[in-house]
Parts: C-alpha cells; structure tokens; sequence
C-alpha cells in the first residue's frame, strides 16, 4: 500500500498544511519580501538577477510554486524543483559595491536569511490573522521547514526549529541590517506596484491594491518599520482586525477560485496531488484545504 510519505512531502497531519494553506499566506509573502529586502547583500542579489523590478508577482508566484511543491507536491516534484533552485543560485552571482567583493547567490548565509525571513512571516501573519495554533504546533511548522530548507541547499541542522531559535537568529542578525537604496525602491514598489503585462486589463483597480500593501507593511516587525519609516504608524489593534477581515475574506472563496491566482503549473501539481490523496483515502470533496479536518482522513490514515 503507498503511504503518506510517497503521496505528499509534508501530511494532512502537519503543522506546515495548516499554516500553507490559509490565504493569509499571500500577505506573509509580500511581507517576507519587504522584510528579505532588509539584508543588504541578499537584496542586492534579487535586484541584479532577477526582473524583480519588472514583475513582483511573477517572483511571489514563483514563490507560491515552490512552497507548494515542497509541501503539497510529491517527493519526486519537490526533488526536482529542489535540484532546479540549487543549480539556478550555483550560477549566479552578486557584486557588493561598498566592498567591490563578489559573492555567490548560494552562500549559506544568506539562503538562510531568505529562509527565514520568509517562513517566520507566514507563520506570524497567519497566527495574528487568526490561525488558532498553540506554541508547540508553531515550533513544529519551524522545525517541518527545516525540510523545505535542505532544498535550497541548507543544512537542517543549521536552520531554527522553533520561535525561540527564529527569535535568537533575528536578534543576532539585525546588526548587518539596512535600509539600502535597493531596499527603500522595493517597498514603494511594493506598495505600488507596476503591474506584469498579462495583467495590464486590471490597471484600472490598481488604486486598490494599496491598502493590501499596506497591510503586509504594517505586519512587519516594529523594528523593521522603524528602520523603513515609509508609513506613518497606525494602531496594531487596526492592523490586526484588518488582517483577520483580509484573512477571513479570502478564506471563504472556493478553492478552484482561489487557485486562479497561482502559475498554471502550480495549479496542475495541485491537481494532482489532490487525486493522488484521493486515491489512497483521504476525502477531498472540499479540496485540499478540506483536509485540515482530520474527519476527512482515511480510518487508518496512511502511514
């Protein structure tokens, strides 16, 4: 009989499946952008490698790609995506003008700091957004990403498994941190961005994305928007309850609907995976997100 392992690369059961698939992740993204863009050298390797200036959705959506390979995708796919990243970063490199030094994309550090700017946003967002998780289910996500770590090339053992080695990276890293030229660019842009060409026909809502970027600004750390000073500060009592609506909102669209936003191939891995759970058991009459609730597991849950 196939098990869980050969279906999916992390389980109904994880704590990483309640985390990834809320729709607050959307907001924890671009937060982990605008909070990414913070480390000097690893904004300056987005900004010379990348069309990121041209096309910030396409980068979140290539995000959107690999988080969900490496979650919902089979071991195969995330392997194979894994094995792509890592030969993408082996090539390419970033020139530091305040040094004239020239390092590589794939240096441990700073795949680090990439890493955990961005899993540390979708667990904090979705948790102050209202995604009821105790402390030990938070500290086991960390530690579960540890997993998606190793495909970039990082090293489990090296990557923090719970808030408070996340905590203790943040406080040890915030020193090398400053808001560079290509930094204070990537928050007005992200705030308002120029939209890809495929989506020009939206131009006319554009005015409303705004209070979104917003939002994903106002979640980042107190001390993140101390140094950033973009906005003017508004009370955390309202960024919340901004962020619960947001949340809430999102969370009520069918998931076929909500796929829409994702890349066509992330939308076929999603398919599959969800036939393939189907196969072995699990009821997925309300998708993937249906399995949060372990009354749509097997009676004996693969194993």
């Amino acid at each position: 009989m196939t098990s869980i392992e050969e279906i999916v690369v992390q389980p109904p059961q994880s704590a990483t499946w309640q985390v990834h698939l809320d729709r607050s992740m959307w907001v924890g993204g671009v937060r982990g952008l605008m909070l990414q863009a913070l480390h000097p050298l690893a904004m300056r390797g987005v900004w010379q490698n990348s069309n990121f200036q041209e096309d910030p959705f396409g980068r979140l959506r290539r995000t959107a790609d690999f988080v969900g390979r490496v979650t919902f995708g089979s071991p195969q796919e995330a392997d194979e995506i894994g094995r792509r990243v890592r030969g993408i970063h082996k090539a390419l490199r970033i020139h530091d003008p305040d040094t004239g030094r020239t390092h590589r994309v794939d240096d441990p550090e700073l795949l680090l700091w990439v890493h955990c700017a961005e899993v540390s946003s979708y667990l904090e967002v979705a948790r102050r957004g209202g995604l009821a998780l105790t402390e030990r289910q938070a500290d086991r996500y960390l530690r579960e990403q540890r997993r998606s770590a190793a495909y970039v090339g990082l090293h489990p053992d090296d990557v923090p498994g719970s808030c408070a080695e996340m905590d203790a990276y943040f406080k040890h890293v915030r020193p090398a941190l400053r808001v560079t030229e290509e930094a204070a660019s990537t928050v007005r842009f992200l705030l308002w961005p120029r939209l890809p060409r495929e989506l020009r026909r939206l131009s006319p809502g554009k005015p409303a994305y705004f209070p979104f970027g917003a939002l994903c600004y106002y979640t980042l750390p107190d001390w993140a928007r101390r140094m950033y000073g973009a906005l003017p500060e508004v009370p955390r009592a309202t960024v919340t309850a901004a962020l619960r609506a947001f949340r809430m909102g999102l969370n009520s669209l069918p998931e076929p609907l909500h796929d829409h936003a994702f890349l066509p191939a992330t939308r076929k891995m999603l398919h599959a995976s969800r036939e393939r759970l189907g196969a072995a058991g699990y009821d997925v009459g309300k998708g993937l997100k249906g399995l949060t609730d372990p009354r749509r597991w097997p009676a004996a849950p693969a194993a």
